[in-house]
């Protein structure tokens, strides 16, 4: 299935089930947002491999990105517009098209998730490591749902809470098999420990 829609290029990334902060103050963002809200449509978070985030010059991002649902909005003290989203489906990009206004768009092809498992006793120092996780004032923040059996939504959420640099993280997104995705994230901490 493919949709059209809006992408926003960030030096970070967004993963299914998981939650970010975004403060929009660009005009063709508001717009973006403004649409989003009257259409009850979401747009494509895709990770900024090079070029700024102002979408200004030469923009290179990754191959997948992921859907960005608005859950929430506020005015910020400062009296920008900050919103909070959930991510949703992974989605790669063809037809990349740059509007007048700077907005970029293209056709999302929606990528299929493979069929989730049960976590088990090989999982459980990942399990600890996200309870610990969980526990930092940043991540408490989020609200992140409490922690199903559920070898996708803990590979997402440590993929997004762990430290790895965006290379990293656009590779765990990419990954389709939970347990896949869950090995690799095994793999990095042990050369993180070495």
């Amino acid at each position: 299935m493919t949709d059209r829609r809006a992408l926003f290029p960030l030096k970070s990334i967004l993963l299914p089930g998981c939650i970010m902060d975004l403060q929009i103050f660009e005009a063709r963002y508001l717009d973006m947002v403004s649409r989003c809200f009257k259409q009850g449509e979401a747009f494509l978070i895709m990770p900024l491999e090079s070029g700024p985030e102002s979408g200004q010059g030469d923009l290179r991002f990754a191959a997948i990105g992921c859907e960005a649902a608005i859950v929430d909005w506020q005015q910020r003290d400062n009296g920008l517009l900050g919103i909070r989203v959930e991510g949703r489906r992974r989605g790669g990009v063809s037809d990349v098209e740059v509007a007048p206004d700077g907005l970029v768009n293209a056709n999302v092809i929606w990528l299929e998730e493979q069929p989730d498992q049960v976590l088990n006793a090989e999982h459980e120092d990942l399990q600890a490591l996200h309870a610990a996780l969980l526990d930092h004032p940043i991540a408490e923040g989020l609200g992140l749902p409490p922690l199903a059996d559920s070898q996708q939504q803990l590979s997402y959420e440590l993929a997004f809470l762990l430290p790895f640099s965006l290379d990293q993280k656009s590779v765990l997104l990419a990954i389709e098999s939970p347990s896949a995705r869950l090995h690799q994230i095994s793999e990095w901490l042990e050369l993180m420990q070495a």
